[in-house]
């Protein structure tokens, strides 16, 4: 019997198994230019670029450090790369992974297990940690909706939850082309790696 690819090849070469992932596979510039290029909200945003999974990620870590200052760079790498994963299962809205049931979330959970163990994290993220990148997740959505996704504002409270307003204040989503943001993504990453490990 024939047996299924479960392989995705990168552009740096690598060959990621989708169900035996390796750290030794991943490549943060395979993550940057997947994760720039994977859109959030289906793609039914308002402007003239996809808002990507990439630019999602950078406001995530942004409202972390908001939520948690003086917190380890490490933390802000995880933020940073909490939805690493799509770059290669993509971006499916909260009803779909309902419908899909929990093979997907197994399949983030490897995923995840395996980008974290490539950059020096914890396989599984702390619990505290990761419900505090959970909740700047949720207020990304949140402002993701009001601004660029068509939700007034009641309805996003109603989904997301009321954001801390001195959270938020300032916060404006940005949308750019993929390559400007696969740069500030790789960039970013690259900061952070500095700072754990100077």
């Amino acid at each position: 019997m024939k047996q299924t690819r479960a392989w995705q090849r990168m552009l740096s070469g690598r060959r990621l198994d989708l169900l035996d992932p390796t750290p030794m596979d991943i490549e943060v510039e395979d993550i940057a230019h997947g994760l720039a290029f994977v859109a959030r909200w289906n793609g039914q945003t308002i402007g003239d670029y996809a808002y990507s999974v990439a630019e999602h990620s950078l406001l995530v870590e942004e409202i972390f450090d908001r939520q948690n200052p003086g917190m380890a760079a490490r933390w802000h790498l995880a933020a940073l790369l909490h939805d690493a994963p799509e770059y290669v299962i993509g971006d499916m809205i909260s009803p779909v992974k309902a419908a899909v049931g929990p093979g997907y979330g197994a399949l983030d959970d490897r995923l995840s297990a395996a980008v974290h163990l490539r950059f020096g994290l914890p396989a599984v993220l702390p619990a505290a940690i990761k419900k505090a990148i959970k909740q700047a997740d949720r207020i990304s959505a949140w402002l993701e909706a009001v601004q660029i996704a068509g939700f007034q504002q009641p309805e996003a409270d109603r989904f997301f939850g009321v954001p801390d307003r001195t959270v938020i204040a300032g916060l404006q989503i940005r949308l750019r082309p993929p390559v400007e943001v696969r740069a500030a993504f790789t960039a970013r990453h690259q900061a952070l790696l500095q700072k754990i490990a100077p």
